[in-house]
């Protein structure tokens, strides 16, 4: 490069003078003495302006600027050295030719050496050929980055603005989303790249599903909340996940609320290793406590969560404790030496078969797990304590959703002992996507394998919310307390676990197999609900809620149990545990929690006495039932409330 600009910029001053003044004697006029100066100073002047710093192969529009302003400097230098040296000097119209001559070449030079440079490396290369969707600043951007990476081969743009239409961005051209299909056909589209960062997961669902039928990948660049740095990059490119289409536009946490029980506090958080209990961590640790003691029985998930926070936040104090919230000593302990003024209590089993299974170890842990941290609250004079509850807790038909609400009958029961210093207050929301139960990773893992999908019902419904943002309401819930209350998030609108399944294969570019296409990729099967598994899921008890400070969290009006009224009925659930028989467990259980309506397949329940049975013709061996007698459901006598009738349903 030094070599080609010393015979290269005199050459281009002499064009100069012959396009300035023609013929041959311009030379003998002027000369060469400015040609000489130009040459020697050009090489100082580009050296200061980074032209000759760069790597050729990865030299970018930016060095336009820079050559542009060193060779303006240089012109006016050589003009000037020659009339302090007495020299001829070049006529000063000349010299603007030079530049437009000079800039052309030292663009030319670089860039040409550029593509050379690149050309062995893209014949190595089979990039998949990307349409992008979306020809504005971040497509632009991604045209640019896939040119230098040569991972992928940018064909053409497509947009929804119809003023964008058969113009050309970056060089590509724009094509109206009518000419979909002909497009990707002609052109031999592999991937779409959504370059959409703005986008509102309601605007990335439509999108989607316009592209659903091509079956070809659709992929995206993250978030604008994701891209911090603001650079569009090759790299950035990942695949959509379900969290795009299901989340919502976030509503940006309120700062007096989000730190109120957070900030310069020490906060104990139950259940630390699991999905809502790490990022409620990660949340706090934003607002800056004073100090986060950690407690979870899981030995890995609490290392995890505690390497994450020691290496992200390195100046605030954490305590992490290996051990159960069921061990009223060992957590009074814990709250008692840090001082705690906060408390999330997210610790629970909430896999619905399992504790199904395991009914004693479940209330155990759910039940009586709450009641330590609700006593160890109390007895220490904790400032806020917050239950992390569910909505499997209205109205269930399981063990675990009978045991949330027994769990928040037993945080209402603190909220009303008089001199109660401790403000308590539960928080209801449905599933949180990502989550270790989420039905997200066992359908992409499904995905993975071939298929197929398995759904246990096609008309299951679900409440789905991202866990950052359920946390952050938590967090400002929790501040709203005043005692007692039951906090239920605003959750949106429920979604089909089929049109998810279903959402997941196309978005993987893959096809469902279906009688009507019988070559499809993916079989989504239909297994049938498991042990007491909901159709659909409910947020309230009652209807009656009152709006709060926040647009998303509501306030419910729920009955509640004195602490006199709840502690002989715990003490009697806590027996049946001991006892292990299943009915006896769902009878405490449902004397606790008057709405939980057990559903039990008939096969794997025990004979009953025929005590517990009263004179009826269903009363009668389960031999001669009709086969479609499924299920026992326990019920309430209507002649006394705290009787339980087991009869059957089809």
């Amino acid at each position: 490069m030094l070599l080609a600009d010393v015979i290269a910029l005199p050459a281009c001053l002499v064009a100069a003078y012959y396009l300035r003044l023609g013929g041959g004697e311009i030379l003998e006029r002027y000369g060469m003495n400015a040609p000489l100066i130009m040459a020697l100073a050009a090489i100082p002047v580009f050296y200061i302006c980074g032209l000759y710093r760069n790597v050729v192969r990865y030299m970018d529009i930016s060095m336009l600027r820079k050559t542009g302003i060193g060779l303006a400097v240089l012109a006016v230098s050589t003009y000037i050295g020659c009339v302090l040296l007495d020299m001829p000097a070049p006529p000063r119209s000349s010299l603007l030719i030079y530049w437009f001559i000079a800039f052309s070449y030292v663009v030319c030079s670089r860039f040409g050496a550029r593509n050379l440079l690149r050309t062995p490396l893209r014949k190595h290369i089979k990039a998949p050929r990307v349409a992008i969707y979306g020809a504005g600043e971040a497509g632009f951007q991604l045209v640019n980055a896939m040119r230098t990476s040569h991972a992928y081969t940018p064909v053409c743009f497509f947009d929804d603005d119809n003023r964008l239409a058969n113009k050309h961005v970056a060089g590509l051209r724009v094509f109206a989303l009518s000419r979909l299909d002909e497009v990707v056909r002609k052109y031999e589209i592999q991937q779409i790249v959504l370059a959409i960062p703005s986008a509102s997961p309601e605007r990335r669902r439509i999108i989607v599903n316009q592209l659903s039928h091509l079956s070809i990948p659709v992929r995206t660049l993250p978030t604008m909340a994701e891209m911090v740095e603001g650079k569009v990059l090759e790299s950035s490119i990942r695949d959509i996940q379900v969290e795009d289409l299901l989340g919502r536009k976030p509503v940006p946490p309120r700062r007096d609320l989000f730190s109120k029980c957070v900030t310069g506090k020490s906060v104990l958080v139950t259940g630390a290793g699991g999905s809502i209990g790490s990022e409620l961590c990660r949340q706090i640790e934003s607002q800056k406590p004073s100090e986060l003691i950690l407690l979870d029985h899981s030995e890995y998930a609490l290392y995890a969560i505690e390497h994450e926070l020691r290496e992200r936040f390195p100046d605030t104090r954490i305590s992490a404790y290996l051990g159960s919230v069921c061990e009223q000593e060992f957590v009074n302990r814990i709250v008692r030496e840090h001082r705690v003024d906060t408390i999330y209590h997210a610790a629970a089993y909430k896999h619905v078969p399992l504790v199904e299974a395991n009914m004693a170890a479940g209330i155990r842990n759910n039940v009586q797990g709450t009641w330590c941290v609700a006593l160890a609250a109390a007895q220490n004079d904790v400032e806020t304590c917050v239950l992390i509850s569910t909505d499997k807790a209205v109205r269930p038909p399981n063990v675990m959703g009978a045991s949330k609400r027994c769990a928040e009958l037993i945080f209402q029961a603190f909220a009303l002992r008089p001199n109660n210093r401790t403000v308590f207050s539960m928080v209801r929301f449905g599933n949180v996507l990502g989550s270790s139960g989420s039905v997200v990773p066992l359908f992409r893992s499904q995905i993975q394998r071939g298929g197929p999908i398995t759904v246990t019902h096609p008309e299951v419904t679900r409440y789905f919310m991202l866990i950052p943002e359920a946390a952050q309401l938590v967090i400002q819930a929790g501040a709203m307390a005043r005692g007692g209350e039951v906090f239920v998030l605003d959750m949106g609108e429920p979604v089909k676990i089929i049109d998810l399944a279903r959402t997941m294969i196309q978005m993987s570019g893959l096809t469902e197999k279906t009688p009507g296409n019988p070559n499809g990729d993916i079989e989504i099967k239909v297994v049938g609900l498991r042990p007491g598994e909901k159709l659909y899921e409910e947020l309230l008890i009652g209807g009656d809620t009152i709006p709060s400070e926040h647009p998303r969290i509501l306030c419910s009006r729920e009955h509640y149990l004195t602490l006199n009224q709840l502690e002989p009925l715990l003490d009697a659930l806590y027996t049946a545990c001991d006892g292990k028989s299943t009915l006896e467990i769902q009878t405490a259980l449902q004397k606790l929690v008057p709405e939980y309506a057990p559903y039990t397949p008939l096969a794997e329940r025990p004979p009953l006495p025929d005590a517990a049975l009263p004179p009826s013709p269903l009363n009668q061996s389960t031999a001669n039932a009709p086969a479609l007698v499924q299920t026992q459901r326990a019920v309430h006598s209507p002649e006394d409330p705290g009787e339980i009738v087991v009869g059957h349903a089809t």
